[in-house]
């Protein structure tokens, strides 16, 4: 089947570790499945990471714009709880608002009537590198710092990076970030992100977070066995009557062949602060490498036509 990867260079197959040149006998591709339609926000998995991959413990602040006081993803910060607040329908109004599910969320008020209910309703998210199939980042690093692991994840190696930034802008979800801080901290200037637990993973363990969520909300395997639960696990919130249940990153005709962490997400994914269409951004690429060869070998003959025609 011809698809749109195909006729990209850069792209290559929808296997990123026979793409990087593992044999066959090669584990299956390692993910992140994560539901957060059962995610209590209790930032055990940002902990976690943080203590096995030894991330500094900063950046941390209350802005006065949520509960959430580790505001994004960076380097400092390779899994984020987004704390998510929206209103919700009130009564029988056309409002323009989605029903809200109820999470069972803890609250600080009394217990609460059918029709003294909160007007708003708490979304979740543990947010990490999505891995993906296709990664700009490893298009354009100039030393081979990021590179693709036999698990099919990306990771980057700290005494390779020079810290050029060039993978910072080439990630379309804004997930790499170097590390800036005060003379002294760990890997400084480095491009920093989710390795997947890369030396876990070695060894035949779960990563730090997964082993760390208390509902399951993160859940680690193979990809492909991730994506068939993931499906089944959306077919019944629909039929429990939550159709706004749907997958973000799981769908290897995406810009991107699809991520090695992906989501079930409750809202838009715009909401969650993901990009609706993401694509790889090194996809152009190849088409503008051979227009400029093209230009370059049109600019050569005139100046050698122009050379020869002055010695006439």
């Amino acid at each position: 089947m011809t698809s749109l990867f195909q006729r990209n260079d850069l792209w290559g197959p929808l296997d990123p570790a026979e793409e990087a040149g593992y044999g066959e006998d090669r584990p299956k591709r390692k993910g992140f499945f994560t539901d957060t339609s059962i995610c209590i926000g209790c930032k055990a998995c940002e902990v976690a990471c943080k203590e096995w991959n030894d991330v500094p413990a900063t950046h941390f602040e209350m802005l006065g714009s949520s509960y959430d006081n580790s505001h994004s993803l960076n380097a400092n910060q390779w899994r984020h709880v987004a704390f998510i607040e929206q209103p919700k329908r009130l009564g029988q109004q056309d409002t323009g608002l989605r029903e809200t599910v109820d999470l069972g969320m803890p609250t600080m008020r009394p217990e609460a009537s059918e029709t003294e209910k909160p007007d708003f309703r708490w979304l979740m998210s543990s947010d990490v590198c999505k891995h993906c199939t296709h990664a700009a980042c490893l298009d354009v690093c100039p030393t081979g710092a990021l590179m693709r692991s036999e698990f099919g994840t990306v990771v980057v190696q700290d005494d390779v990076c020079n810290g050029c930034g060039y993978c910072v802008p080439a990630c379309p979800y804004g997930v790499i970030d170097r590390r800036h801080g005060p003379d002294g901290d760990k890997n400084v200037g480095i491009a920093q992100k989710c390795t997947l637990c890369y030396d876990r993973l070695d060894a035949g363990q779960t990563p730090a977070c997964a082993q760390a969520c208390p509902t399951q909300s993160i859940q680690y395997g193979d990809v492909e066995e991730l994506r068939e639960r993931a499906n089944q696990r959306v077919a019944a919130l629909h039929e429990a009557g939550i159709m706004d249940a749907r997958l973000y990153g799981n769908d290897p005709e995406d810009g991107v062949g699809g991520t090695g962490a992906f989501f079930l997400l409750l809202d838009e994914p715009e909401v969650y602060g993901f990009p609706p269409d993401p694509v790889v951004t090194t996809k152009d690429l190849p088409q503008m490498f051979r227009r400029a060869g093209a230009a370059a070998g049109v600019m050569l003959a005139a100046a050698a036509l122009s050379f020869l025609g002055g010695r006439r």
